[in-house]
Order: structure tokens, then C-alpha cells, then sequence
């Protein structure tokens, strides 16, 4: 048993002190140490380069990653080794980042700004977004907790997955053709799949009503970027996006210069709420590990 986790979680030396826990350093050259890993924890928000050597451990059992979404990284786990995410790690700052950039765009807060740099006294009447239906497209554990804080703000909300269900009412994504047209606000928290990539194209952008504001907070690639630049230059819906297809965004990209278009650098989950659920689920993950008990966040199937 060799557990490798990055330097930034190197307090779980001191609660595990029993077992073999390696601190990773950034940049730390490969050795015969990294080689023995049997339970692999990559820095957060490495992507596929977090993993690159995974094929050198060869008694590997387990990689753990720090993220939600597991799309760039799911298919390079070799077959045989568990791969556990971080599902609820995310939940309040991702769902924190959706209520905010819905909120900024429906009460023009990005115009405001603008006009306070100007030092300019500039009045704009806007839509509250009480009284407004939002559709969450999306309703994992992050789209629960988006649900949760919207509440308060007399929205009327529709749901829908991949798959539709009953207690709560959830739609599926065979019904959102008759939803988007009545929806005000689309809210995106989909993982990132076959299926949901590229599902925001022509033809979902042109269904939405004038007027409608679609967030982004799940994957940039849930969105043809080249529709959605189409649809916002005729000034009909607006967007706000904390992901963009491709990331970084380009200094090129025309969205930087659309008005109607609000962005965020992919910064939902990155808060101080990170680290303590972050270390929490590691402490509860490796606890059950090295007990030989079932793991948490298993990622198996469809997600």
C-alpha cells in the first residue's frame, strides 16, 4: 500500500500517521516512491496532466480526483483501477457562482460597473428575477444545492436529467424541446458526456424566447460556442458562462466584447469551501481504504 497525495493535503500525514502516505510536491521528478503508489490523489484541477504517469504505478488501485466532473480524465484510468471524483465537494461554491451570474445578468450589474468606471450616474431599469421560471438543465447534486439557494427567490423551477423521474418531478432530456421555449432562465449543470456535448447548438438556442439568459456553470463544450456567438450578436438572448469551449478563452474570441454576454474564468468551485469538504472526503476515503471497506464517490456507469 503506497497512497500518493498532492503537498497541498499533507496534513493527512499527521491524521494517518500509521499509514504510508507520500506528499507529492509540485513538480516532484518520478522515483521509485511515486512508482509504488497504490492510491493516487492528482493535484487539483490538473486534468489529464495530473494522471500522465498513472501507467508507471504498476499496482495501482485507485485515483482520486478532485473534481466534480470526471470527463477528461475518465477514459485514460486503466481498466481495473477505481476511479473515485469529488461529488458535494463543489456543491455550495458551484451553485453560489450559478445564483450570482444569474442574478448579475438579470439585474445588469456588468452595465453598472461599466458605468461607475466612468464615473457615470447611470440609471437602467431591469427585470427582477423573482416571478421568473428557471430551468435547471441538470439535477445532481449541484443542481439540488442551485435549487436550494434560488428558493428564496420567488422563481418558479423546473427540473430535468438525463433521465425523467417522479418526487421531485424531474423531465428528462427527451422533453426539453417543449420546456426551453418557457423557460427565462436556463441554468446548465450537466456533466460533461457523449450525450450532453454540444447539446446547446442552433437548434436549443433558437428555442429559447427572446430575452432568456442561459448559464453555464457545468462544462464549456456542453455549448457549440460558434452557435452561441451567432445567437447573442442578434442581441435576442443573453448568456453568462464560468466555462467556455474552448479554456482558456481566446483574447480573439468575440464573446469578451458582447454586452450581452457575462464571463467568469471557471472559478464556480474555487473557493475556501474547497479545502476542508476536499479534505474531509480524502480523510473518509482513505480511512475506508485502508480498512478494505467500499469506497465513496465510485464512478461506474452513467453519470
Amino acid at each position: 500500500m503506497q497512497i500518493t497525495v498532492p503537498a497541498s493535503f499533507a496534513q493527512l500525514a499527521e491524521k494517518f500517521p500509521e499509514l504510508p502516505i507520500h506528499i507529492q510536491m509540485p513538480d516532484e521528478p518520478w522515483s521509485e516512491q511515486l512508482a509504488a503508489t497504490t492510491f493516487f490523489v492528482p493535484h487539483y484541477m490538473s486534468g489529464r496532466a495530473g494522471i500522465s504517469n498513472i501507467t508507471r504505478m504498476p499496482d495501482l488501485e485507485v485515483v482520486h480526483i478532485l473534481t466534480a466532473g470526471v470527463d477528461n480524465v475518465r477514459d485514460a484510468i486503466p481498466q481495473g483501477v477505481t476511479l473515485c471524483n469529488a461529488k458535494g465537494v463543489h456543491d455550495a461554491s458551484t451553485a453560489e457562482m450559478a445564483v450570482a451570474l444569474t442574478l448579475a445578468s438579470v439585474r445588469g450589474l456588468n452595465r453598472f460597473q461599466d458605468a461607475q468606471r466612468a464615473a457615470t450616474w447611470e440609471r437602467h431599469r431591469y427585470a427582477s428575477l423573482a416571478d421568473q421560471s428557471v430551468l435547471l438543465v441538470g439535477y445532481g447534486s449541484i443542481g439540488m444545492a442551485i435549487e436550494e439557494r434560488l428558493r428564496g427567490f420567488e422563481v418558479q423551477i423546473t427540473r430535468v436529467a438525463r433521465v425523467g423521474r417522479l418526487l421531485p418531478q424531474v423531465f428528462g432530456f427527451d422533453e426539453l424541446d417543449d420546456l426551453i421555449p418557457t423557460a427565462d432562465v436556463i441554468i446548465l449543470v450537466v456533466p460533461l458526456t457523449q450525450e450532453t456535448k454540444g447539446m446547446v447548438n442552433d437548434h436549443f438556442l433558437g428555442l429559447m424566447h427572446d430575452g432568456a439568459l442561459l448559464v453555464n456553470v457545468a462544462r464549456g463544450p456542453v455549448i457549440e460556442t460558434e452557435a452561441l456567438v451567432d445567437a447573442l450578436q442578434t442581441g435576442r438572448i443573453r448568456a453568462a458562462l464560468d466555462v467556455t469551449d474552448p479554456e482558456p478563452l481566446p483574447p480573439e474570441s468575440p464573446l469578451w466584447m458582447l454586452e450581452n454576454c457575462l464571463i467568469t474564468p471557471h472559478v464556480g468551485g474555487d473557493t475556501n469551501a474547497y479545502y476542508p469538504r476536499a479534505l474531509n472526503l480524502l480523510t473518509r476515503n482513505i480511512d475506508r481504504y485502508a480498512k478494505g471497506l467500499p469506497l465513496l464517490n465510485v464512478v461506474a456507469g452513467e453519470y
